[in-house]
């Protein structure tokens, strides 16, 4: 066997793993929006983000463009109310965020989705106990 056709089917073979392999809900080059706050650090905002990425990469197809922080004002007595409502009566909730995000669907749409469609603003909501750690409580429009 020549060295260059051993060399063309091993190029061959590593691209096809690599392309099996990749992630097809790889979040690394969505583009984050911190906007401007007087209540979270930018360390609060990744950790809500992670569990908006996490459930994202669990939708078959889609794929997301951008997550952006709404305002402070999503972390109003109302929307604490109504994530308490949500939530797991034996958690008091103190704090809640809201994100949207911009994804694309899949090709052939599925159950969930418009086919081959931009979905815009799509909210993500977020709640804490007391700066704890996040619990992600509803998403949609």
């Amino acid at each position: 066997m020549k060295k260059g056709f051993v060399f063309f089917v091993a190029a061959i073979m590593a691209f096809g793993l690599a392309a099996c392999g990749k992630d097809t809900k790889d979040t690394k080059n969505v583009a984050i929006d911190y906007g401007k706050s007087d209540i979270y650090s930018k360390s609060d905002m990744d950790a809500a983000i992670e569990l908006i990425e996490k459930e994202f990469s669990t939708w078959e197809g889609c794929e997301l463009h951008s997550i952006s922080y709404t305002a402070d004002e999503c972390n109003s007595e109302k929307n604490i109310e109504w994530m308490n409502n949500l939530g797991d009566e034996n958690i008091e909730f103190t704090q809640c965020i809201e994100f949207v995000s911009d994804f694309h669907s899949p090709k052939d749409g599925g159950d969930a989705w418009d086919a081959d469609s931009e979905y815009t603003n799509w909210e993500w909501w977020l709640a804490r106990a007391d700066s704890g750690e996040w619990n992600l409580m509803t998403w949609g429009y």
